[in-house]
């Protein structure tokens, strides 16, 4: 079973999820590897024609370990039995939480929008208070 489903059915989403995250950061790492490695600038002879061998070299580590990453990221996802045990009982206790509804998100939202402009109108005074006070005794600098 080195490459089998363990639990096939159990864990869908979780499990899909993850395999598409990793198999993202695999892609991205392999973008980041390919412009380092066409950055290098590899001797070729005089007059010689034909694609530059560091656009080779590049695209080929990013197939690379695209692959590599895609292979891994299946055996984590679908393979492994300690991560598929975890993934089928992270399914199982999302599939218990109360979520909240539109209604309760919106009013949170307008509540925390509220405060934050609230927060920031006393800061702003408070500001302004504190460099009135501290341009009349002379510390600060009138002009600046």
């Amino acid at each position: 079973m080195a490459f089998g489903i363990y639990k096939q059915g159990q864990g869908y989403w979780t499990r899909l999820m993850t395999f598409l995250g990793l198999l993202l950061m695999f892609a991205w790492g392999g973008s980041w590897v390919k412009n380092q490695v066409e950055a290098i600038s590899f001797a070729r002879p005089e007059g010689a024609t034909g694609t530059d061998p560091a656009l080779i070299w590049g695209w080929s580590s990013l197939i690379a370990l695209v692959f590599v990453g895609a292979v891994l990221s299946y055996w984590i996802a679908y393979s492994k039995a300690g991560t598929g045990e975890f993934f089928i009982a992270t399914e199982g206790e999302m599939k218990k939480v109360n979520w909240s509804s539109r209604k309760e998100v919106m009013g949170s939202t307008w509540v925390v929008i509220g405060v934050s402009l609230f927060l920031a109108l006393v800061l702003l005074l408070v500001d302004l208070v504190f460099s009135t006070f501290f341009k009349g005794i002379g510390i600060l600098d009138a002009g600046a």
